[in-house]
């Protein structure tokens, strides 16, 4: 079995005419934000063994606080691709992930996170799937599984949705 973690940077700045885009930090809470979701993948034994991030600041730093609160973090690598992707580009990052990887997580950008994750999931817990498909907030952590123990037999509706976090969903209560 195959586990991919698909998570959108947390909250930050506006963006502001005249200033690049890449440069946008987080704001407060955003680097709570990214810290509880951390703190969350800690508890639920969701630490990945392989992380791909987006070269933009505020990605960087999303992965910065998540990774403060695990353990044992693992490293993380920056790919280009991920910066203003398209859900292929997503798909291909995930399909080049090493053999010994068996969980990715990806953090980036809306709307490719959002989109890849529609393309890939055909079944899983129907509620999330429905908010998965209203909206990927800022911090929102989505989770496939794969049947299959090999990245480069994932495809479109190859996968199940195993779960679909939020901070807001976290101080609820819900998975």
């Amino acid at each position: 079995m195959r586990r991919l973690l698909l998570l959108r940077h947390a909250k930050t700045e506006p963006a502001l005419p005249g200033h690049e885009d890449r440069t946008r930090v987080l704001v407060e809470r955003g680097r709570k934000d990214a810290g509880k979701i951390g703190a969350y993948m800690e508890t639920h034994a969701l630490v990945p063994d392989r992380v791909v991030l987006s070269p933009a600041k505020r990605v960087q730093e999303t992965w910065k606080y998540m990774a403060s609160a695990l353990k044992r973090a693992p490293g993380a690598t920056t790919a280009e691709q991920i910066y203003a992707a398209t859900p292929h580009d997503v798909l291909g990052v995930i399909l080049s992930a090493p053999a010994s990887a068996h969980s990715l997580l990806i953090v980036g950008h809306n709307p490719s996170l959002q989109d890849v994750s529609l393309m890939l999931v055909a079944s899983g817990d129907i509620d999330a799937r429905e908010r998965l498909r209203e909206k990927l907030p800022t911090s929102g952590l989505v989770i496939i599984d794969f049947a299959f123990d090999d990245w480069s037999k994932v495809h479109p509706q190859s996968g199940r949705l195993e779960r679909f976090v939020t901070p807001k969903t976290l101080e609820i209560g819900t998975r």
